[in-house]
């Protein structure tokens, strides 16, 4: 069945009370975010241009993207000094949604992708107005190291094609297909022009970097050479790119696809968030400031939206670029305004200029890209530091590059917490001690060792340690397995700071227990969160009332803040036969 193509204005109603004012522009600093403003701009301009070609959508969506995003993001964000447009991770997923719409329905399949992007904005605006921003960046850095890792080896493979003179494939198990073919019969020229690119952007001093940035040298120099040397040769080339403000696309999809765009969309809302809210602990420890993750969020997501909606790639947090605004004095959000307004002027006259530059040489911008986002720091010592690390790491890696980004972090996270589980689990579990004499190796009084002492093993000193979580319960009712004579139990918690919900059912089956058994029971406990965990159990609805003919003591359960205290009363409920 066939379910054609909707469009659907989009409406903001729903979200414009919950979200909060612009940032306060303020020109205090305005000498210094103007020139921010202008070197992030000339350092943006060829990195827009590489990954819209690179994308499938075009020189202009990456223009269009830089502008928006940057413009929006520095309005809206919570990151005074950030710089914000396409980026190599969020341009990966892009290129994936374009080359997968784009063959199956031709005609709308653009549309399609950039209504993906506009979901992506919308669902990292919910993330904001959820506050999920301090959660979405506690990733264990072996899962994020892989995952940028596999980002950059997936720039990489896709920029070979290009870096040959070939087209690209779009995907990564189509390019190392036809890679061995390529590698054949490459363009000479192309591949010349790549590598001094290449050479240019790695070779370029550090000092001249800061006032010419390589990217742009690189640019200009390859591109004048392939004019003046190359002028006639075959060789693949951007071609000029429209000029001028850009049109309005409303969202497009079809009921077929749909479950795809939002999957698309999820991936790119939660790519977005991580990549932007990572650049802001950046930008805070060299502009000494702190951002606000919620609210970048929300500017992220408005940014990604409008991008979206004027067919703009969708962009986050520019880790280069907003420490090249940085360092030359962007201090406000207005340097990101200015970057975007650069831009701006840019698209309205640099069209019939950048006609002429090889995708070749945006091929060797990008494969920079791609070398600078492995983690090469973390690869070389990651099997000196943990092999369990290091095997997480490459997992996520692996499923980065083959599957796709969204596995890759689910499966990489969920790993690396099983085994930090395990490994407080292990640490917990330590802390769980089953005392019934005067042993040496625990930190009882010598008071205390002399009640255990005499008696005889008749009192159980259950002691607890450290936070309880979950994986403790299992340690806990093991423990106490192993001891089955016991008059009296002496349940120390008085060392636990927090208690967990399944831990807290393991010390009630606990008390239970003893309970039927008509034992004794002192819950050693100080006022905070574990002593309100315990009071929401209603423990005492364990201990049956006797009836009036049976002599022997009834079962109870005392709530005491001292162990010493406890043991003296257990000590004296024990029988005179058990003293013997």
């Amino acid at each position: 069945m066939d379910y054609g193509v909707i469009h659907c204005p989009l409406s903001f109603q729903a979200f414009a009370v919950s979200i909060p004012l612009m940032n306060s522009l303020t020109l205090r600093h305005w000498r210094g975010d103007l020139f921010g403003g202008i070197t992030a701009a000339i350092v943006a301009l060829p990195l827009a241009l590489a990954f819209g070609v690179s994308s499938g959508a075009g020189a202009t969506a990456g223009l269009y993207g830089a502008i928006f995003t940057g413009f929006f993001a520095a309005l809206f964000g919570g990151t005074p000094t950030q710089i914000s447009g396409p980026t190599g991770p969020m341009t990966v997923v892009i290129t994936t949604v374009v080359t997968s719409l784009v063959a199956r329905y031709p005609d709308t399949g653009l549309a399609m992708a950039f209504t993906v992007v506009m979901i992506g904005g919308v669902l990292q605006i919910l993330f904001g107005l959820m506050r999920l921003g301090q959660y979405i960046t506690l990733l264990p850095y072996t899962v994020i190291s892989g995952f940028m890792s596999g980002i950059g080896v997936i720039i990489i493979l896709l920029q070979l094609p290009p870096l040959l003179g070939h087209e690209a494939s779009g995907g990564v198990i189509g390019t190392l297909q036809q890679l061995p073919e390529f590698l054949s019969q490459p363009n000479g020229v192309a591949l010349g022009l790549g590598l001094l690119t290449l050479a240019i952007v790695f070779a370029i001093p550090p000092r001249l970097n800061r006032v010419l940035p390589a990217p742009l040298v690189a640019l200009v120099v390859a591109t004048l050479l392939s004019v003046v040397a190359f002028g006639q040769a075959d060789l693949p080339r951007i071609g000029e790119i429209p000029t001028g403000f850009p049109s309005l696309k409303f969202p497009t999809f079809t009921l077929r696809e749909l479950d795809d765009m939002l999957r698309y969309g999820l991936m790119l809302g939660v790519l977005g968030a991580i990549d932007s809210l990572l650049t802001s602990l950046v930008a805070d420890s060299i502009s000494r400031t702190q951002h606000d993750s919620d609210k970048e969020l929300i500017g992220q997501g408005i940014g990604n939206l409008v991008s979206g909606l004027f067919g703009g790639l969708p962009g986050a947090g520019a880790t280069m670029r907003t420490v090249v605004n940085v360092q030359a004095g962007g201090k406000t959000p207005l340097s990101g305004i200015i970057h975007a307004l650069v831009l701006l002027l840019v698209l309205f006259w640099a069209g019939p200029l950048t006609a002429q530059i090889p995708n070749a040489v945006l091929a060797g911008l990008l494969l920079k890209v791609g070398v600078d986002i492995l983690d090469w720091g973390f690869i070389k010592r990651a099997p000196r530091i943990s092999l369990k690390g290091t095997g997480i790491m490459y997992l996520v890696l692996f499923l980065t590059v083959f599957i796709d980004l969204i596995t890759a972090v689910l499966v990489g996270a969920f790993v690396a917490n099983v085994l930090t589980i395990k490994r407080l689990t292990d640490v917990q579990s330590s802390r769980i001690k089953a005392i019934t004499d005067d042993t040496d190796d625990t930190d009882l009084s010598p008071q205390e060792k002399e009640i255990l002492a005499q008696s005889r093993g008749d009192i159980l000193l259950f002691q607890l340690g450290g936070p309880m979580s979950f994986g403790a319960a299992k340690s806990i009712s093991r423990r106490l397995s192993f001891v089955k004579n016991y008059q009296a139990l002496v349940l120390d918690l008085g060392d636990v700071p927090t208690l967990g919900v399944t831990a807290a059912l393991a010390i009630e089956s606990i008390v239970q227990d003893s309970i039927k058994r008509d034992r004794q029971v002192w819950i050693v406990v100080k006022p905070g969160q574990v002593k309100d965990r315990l009071a929401t159990l209603e423990l005492d609805r364990f201990v049956r009332q006797r009836q009036p003919s049976d002599s022997t003591p009834p079962p109870a359960i005392y709530h005491v803040d001292n162990r010493m205290q406890a043991l003296q009363a257990a000590l004296a409920t024990l029988t005179p036969k058990a003293l013997v």
